[in-house]
């Protein structure tokens, strides 16, 4: 019996013992799998990771592409700035770091909070933008807190530079920080948050080209995220510079001469659709832009009724005036209505009841007559011979209704009205009454003023219209880009209308004539001496306005003049709106200022003088070098060079001038241009260059 006792007490710590010795096995095999998967399977991942500890990844930003005027002078640049970033690869809470941070840095605490709520659903690894462009006080005071706030770093940007004073500042744009809307829209999914991208003008148009492509830094840190080193770079490839249409003298001397005015002006040259002036008044100052404009700034531009954001060139859309009778012409011309057609002004006509009046009594007149002094007599009875429909189909070839196609933003198309248009917006029928003030450029009629340069410029170069662009074609742009910018601003473009012989003659002539001594020939006071100057005037009165002419009031009629030099075939077309700026004469006034600059400047290139000498020596209107020539083949408003003789012909547009007529001289009538026009150089924000 204890021999059979002793045998079932020994068997059971032998099972106790197996039993202990399989669980420990199991143990150690599960330690093993655990090591294996995490020093075989995991060991890449746990690399990175370890290297992701020692290595971060600082983004190098490419520097954005500059502008350039049609003779490669500088108008848009870049400037070194340092941005102030928040990592969030630091494992400690920032929250607690944020008071310190806004105090440092300036920063409103609410909003640095509100920017990193915006960033939460972003990868952690992804730097926040917190400020831009900051200060060397700012700077020192991260270096300063290197320790105590290791998740603030700074990367080294260029910001845009853009001249001072709004200068062409419609056509150029500016760029900003790329906002929640637009990262929501697939044309921005290459971006970020924080990106800059273009927001207007050529900065939006041709932002792809403009912006380049980042590039990135690897850099080492220690355990307190401070740089130890670098590892390796990947450099940034800057951006494509552009070399625009404008010509920055011309542009120079529109700002000045249409002056505090709000209105546009438009240079373009008809032949190939280069612009070569743009500007809209007010402006703005596109370097509030360059970082991030403050709130109140913000407000102040867009509740300013004059509407400074507004690109009025392409975007204000009003009565035309007396520069839709060149439109009326052409159609009555075509139609062979108006040439044998006389009309008796005694101030006005009665038409359906109404008597419509006119500023003077005319008298008996013809088209070549009326053209120049503008009876609106005449084309009350042109438009009621015509009708909507016919006066509709000649303005719509002619460009107006719809988009020129200029690779700018936000285009307007204006309004040509018409029986069928009137049905579609009115659900009625087009009132005859209402063709009567169509005939002079009133009633529902709007216009760009691009669109009225383009217009007259095409007629005056027999019925050729062109695509306005802002970017010389002689680049080298992707011919897909180029494609994709047309398929986005599409328009009337390129087209030829023909036009008969004696309807371009005629038209031409009158505009020319408008300009010349006469009377009432509405622009003559625009008159410059020598030269080929063709145009006509506008005086479109405002809803509720009346006949009340007092400069800049409410009620005032907007002021319109389109011009060309030469009368055929021209090299120029200027358009120029005065927003109540009274009698188109006025307008005329801007337009001659241009017509000087572009008479000189060609004149000096043409005779191998236009270079830093003698922009250092600018002409003023009516100024004079030296003349040998007698006082009466002198030219007003021109160079003359030293030992030569001073009737210049500055290529085919050059007529001789005869005796002078200073009483009907531009030069005479309008305040001189400063004499630092042509050689004084843009000028940027205070302290940059």
């Amino acid at each position: 019996m204890y021999h059979g006792g002793t045998t079932r007490g020994e068997k059971l710590p032998t099972l106790k013992l197996a039993v202990v010795q399989y669980g420990i096995l199991l143990i150690m095999l599960a330690l093993a799998a655990g090591l294996w998967r995490l020093q075989v399977l995991g060991a890449e991942n746990f690399r990175q990771l370890a290297e992701q500890n020692r290595i971060r990844k600082e983004p190098v930003m490419a520097g954005r592409g500059k502008l350039f005027d049609r003779e490669n002078r500088l108008i848009v640049d870049n400037y070194p700035s340092v941005s102030c970033y928040l990592v969030r690869e630091q494992n400690r809470n920032v929250d607690n770091d944020l008071p310190l941070i806004a105090r440092g840095l300036n920063l409103d605490l609410e909003q640095l909070r509100a920017t990193l709520r915006r960033y939460r659903a972003r990868p952690i690894y992804e730097p926040i933008p917190i400020k831009q462009d900051i200060t060397s006080d700012e700077q020192a005071f991260i270096e300063a807190h290197l320790g105590e706030l290791p998740e603030l770093e700074t990367i080294d940007v260029e910001r845009r530079l853009y001249p001072r004073d709004g200068f062409a500042a419609h056509l150029i744009g500016y760029v900003g920080e790329v906002s929640e809307e637009m990262l929501n829209d697939t044309h921005y999914a290459a971006y970020s948050p924080g990106d800059i991208v273009g927001k207007a003008g050529v900065e939006q148009t041709y932002d792809q080209l403009l912006r380049g492509e980042d590039g990135s830094r690897d850099v080492i840190v220690d355990s307190h995220g401070r740089e130890v080193g670098y590892l390796r770079t990947q450099h940034a490839k800057p951006g494509q510079d552009l070399k625009l249409t404008i010509d920055i003298d011309l542009q120079r001397t529109a700002e000045l001469a249409l002056g505090d005015a709000n209105g546009a002006v438009v240079a373009m040259d008809p032949r190939n659709g280069e612009i070569l002036a743009l500007v809209s008044h007010p402006s703005y100052d596109p370097n509030a832009f360059a970082v991030r404009i403050n709130h109140a700034d913000w407000d102040k531009l867009i509740t300013n009724p004059n509407h400074p954001l507004m690109n009025k060139a392409i975007q204000d859309q009003l009565a035309p005036g007396s520069t839709f009778k060149i439109i009326m012409s052409a159609a009555g011309l075509q139609e062979g209505v108006a040439q044998n057609m006389r009309v008796n002004c005694q101030g006005g006509a009665d038409f359906y009841g109404r008597f419509f009046h006119c500023d003077h009594h005319h008298g008996v007149l013809g088209i070549s007559d009326a053209i120049p002094e503008s009876c609106d007599t005449f084309f009350y009875t042109l438009a009621q011979k015509l009708g909507i429909d016919t006066i509709a189909k000649y303005a719509t070839e002619f460009g107006l209704g719809q988009k020129t196609g200029i690779d700018l933003p936000n285009e307007m198309a204006g309004i040509m009205p018409s029986t069928q248009w009137e049905m579609k917006n009115y659900h009625q029928r087009y009132y005859p009454g209402n063709t009567i003030s169509v005939g002079i450029g009133q009633g529902e009629t709007q216009v760009t003023p691009l669109q009225l340069a383009r217009a007259l410029g095409g007629i005056a170069s027999n019925g050729h219209f062109v695509r306005p662009h802002v970017v010389m074609p002689d680049q080298n742009i992707p011919a897909e880009f180029r494609q994709a910018v047309q398929d986005s601003f599409p328009g009337s473009g390129d087209k030829d209308v023909p036009l008969n012989p004696d309807t371009w003659m005629i038209i031409t002539d009158g505009m020319a004539a408008a300009t010349t001594p006469g009377l009432y020939h509405t622009a003559e006071a625009a008159h410059i001496e020598g030269v080929d100057f063709a145009g006509k005037t506008g005086t479109a009165q405002v809803v509720g306005g009346g006949d009340t002419h007092t400069k800049g009031g409410a009620k005032t009629p907007n002021s319109w003049f389109v011009g060309m030099v030469p009368r055929r075939n021209p090299e120029i077309v200027i358009a120029v709106l005065q927003e109540h700026g009274d009698w188109g004469s006025y307008s005329a006034h801007v337009a001659a200022q241009m017509i000087v600059t572009y008479v000189n400047k060609k004149r000096m290139r043409d005779h191998n003088v236009l270079d830093q000498a003698s922009l250092g020596k600018p002409v003023e209107m009516g100024a004079v070098w030296s003349d040998p020539v007698p006082a009466g083949r002198r030219r007003h408003g021109a160079a003359s060079l030293p030992g030569q003789d001073s009737v210049l012909h500055a290529g085919h547009f050059m007529v001789d001038p005869g005796p002078l007529t200073p009483a009907r001289n531009v030069a005479s009538s309008l305040p001189s241009l400063p004499a630092w026009l042509l050689a004084l150089p843009l000028r940027f924000k205070e302290g940059q260059t």
